[in-house]
Order: structure tokens, then C-alpha cells, then sequence
């Protein structure tokens, strides 16, 4: 062993708080986490063991994020042991910790960079279910096997701003009000001189969806397919640029623990979108490197 290799894993020990790494909750973002966190329960006979460190917990719950490992693996990695971390995640999410984590970033971002109001985009992905649960649904492209859709609305550089699921086999337009309504934090009222695109695929096409954007105020960015799409399109003037959200589910895809579905509690599998919103948000605001 080299003894600059030495040298870094002295450091690292002497450190008052965990070491940030990509698999541990960075330090910037725990200090928002702690002041929301309720506190913990004790036990009733009062001779239960210490309960577990929550930093160590939340450490926990990212590091299964990242890596989709199930919760009985995190006894393997001497974090905090698997009934802990998922008890502790039970109690936050009943909570609405990772809700309000989302909502505190996207303030945070528009404080210092300014949500991108003006130019949005809306689109949907579908993701394995395998054990099935609430809001899930046999998937019409997977042989019927089970599936959760995920309809995801991002604004100009790709911040998630709404989230919606539904079971594989339901339509997109179906998720569409869902979708905006479940925005959290005050969308400003589009105006002649503020007005709010919304960019959608062909999927979107039709009356009923846009009733709902007439509703919200967007104006709607379809891709020509048919004599509606085409006036849209000549009303509009501009390009569809779905790519945005599209890319914003990439980057939703790259913690493993949502990319499969395994929570049957549709309100747990909610929890972790929520919390990969706010790394997102955060991330994207400076906040985290």
C-alpha cells in the first residue's frame, strides 16, 4: 500500500461526518434533510437498543437508490442494518420528507438560476413491475408482464417539475393532468406576454388533451399527425423539442432502484422518484458539485 493511499484513508477516518462519495448522502444536502426529519419514536418498555444514527439511515436509503440493491443487502455493507433504514424510510415518507426535499430544491433552483418557465415538455416511460403492487399494470410492449408508467414533466433544462404514475397498460394522455397538477410548488399564470409552451408527442394528439392544456394555459407543440396536429402546428411556429424530458428520464434511470420497480406500496415507489427529483434539482442548482 502506497503511502499517499495511507495518507487519504487517515483523512477520511478523522472526519467529523461521513465521507461524501456517490454513495453516501453529500454533507450539503444532508444539512437541508436534517431540520425536516420528525423525530424518532422511543420504545414503549424504554429498553429497546439506540435507535440508528438517521444520517446513517439516509445514507442507507441513497445507497440502495444508487445501486438498486434490495434492503436486505444493506446489512452487507455495515452502513445500518436492512430493518432500520427501511423503517426509517417508512416513517419519512409517511412524513412527506422526500415531497418536501423536492419542493425546497426546486425554490432553492429558482432562487438562483431561474426555472424555465416559459418552454416545457411532457412524456412518459415505462418501467418493469415484477412484483406488482398498487398503480401498476399488465404492459401492452412487455407480453403482458407487470409494469408501472411514469409520466414526467420537465421545464426548459430539464429539472423535473411534475410526476405521475400509472399502470404500463394506461394511455399516456390519461396522465396528463395528473402529471400538472402535481407540480409542487406555484406555477406562474402564463400571460400574451409570458406564455408557456408545452412540447409532447404524438401520443398527446387529440381533443381531450387539449382541453386540459387550454385549462392550464399551455400552448400545445404536437407532431404533425393528421389535420388537428397540423393546424397546432401552424398556430404554434416552433419545433418540438421532446428531447428535454426525454433526457431527464435518462438521468432519473441512472439510480438503478427505480429503473426496476420493487416497492408494492405505490406510495414508496413515489417516495424514491420524489427523492430523485430533489438529487436532481439540487444538482443541477450547484449544490452538490
Amino acid at each position: 500500500m502506497t503511502t499517499k493511499t495511507q495518507t487519504k484513508r487517515k483523512i477520511r477516518k478523522q472526519r467529523k461526518t461521513p465521507y461524501d462519495d456517490l454513495w453516501r448522502i453529500p454533507d450539503a444536502l444532508w444539512e437541508r434533510i436534517e431540520p425536516w426529519l420528525p423525530p424518532g419514536k422511543p420504545h414503549p418498555l424504554g429498553c429497546h437498543n439506540p435507535p440508528v444514527e438517521p444520517r446513517k439511515a439516509m445514507d442507507a436509503i441513497f445507497f440502495a437508490l444508487r445501486t438498486g440493491c434490495q434492503w436486505n443487502a444493506l446489512n452487507a455493507t455495515g452502513i445500518c442494518s436492512s430493518s432500520a433504514a427501511h423503517r426509517w424510510f417508512q416513517e419519512w415518507t409517511k412524513a412527506g420528507v422526500f415531497l418536501r426535499l423536492w419542493k425546497m430544491g426546486l425554490l432553492e433552483y429558482d432562487r438562483r438560476k431561474r426555472i424555465g418557465w416559459r418552454w416545457q415538455s411532457l412524456d412518459g416511460a415505462m418501467t418493469k413491475a415484477p412484483l406488482g403492487g398498487g398503480k401498476s399494470g399488465p404492459n401492452p410492449t412487455d407480453r403482458a408482464k407487470r409494469g408501472v408508467k411514469r409520466s414526467l414533466l420537465a421545464e426548459a433544462h430539464g429539472l423535473p417539475l411534475g410526476l405521475a404514475i400509472a399502470g404500463a397498460q394506461q394511455h399516456d394522455s390519461q396522465l396528463v393532468r395528473a402529471t400538472l397538477e402535481s407540480v409542487p410548488i406555484r406555477r406562474p399564470k402564463p400571460t400574451p406576454q409570458k406564455p408557456q409552451h408545452l412540447f409532447l408527442d404524438k401520443a398527446y394528439v387529440g381533443d381531450p388533451v387539449q382541453e386540459v392544456l387550454q385549462e392550464f394555459g399551455y400552448t400545445a407543440h404536437v407532431p404533425p399527425r393528421g389535420a388537428q396536429a397540423q393546424e397546432i402546428k401552424r398556430q404554434t411556429r416552433h419545433k418540438v423539442r421532446r428531447w428535454v424530458v426525454e433526457r431527464t428520464h435518462s438521468w432519473m434511470n441512472r439510480f438503478r432502484r427505480i429503473l426496476i420497480r420493487w416497492e408494492k406500496k405505490p406510495e414508496n415507489y413515489f417516495a424514491l422518484l420524489h427523492l430523485v427529483c430533489a438529487l436532481i434539482t439540487y444538482r443541477a442548482a450547484g449544490l452538490l458539485g
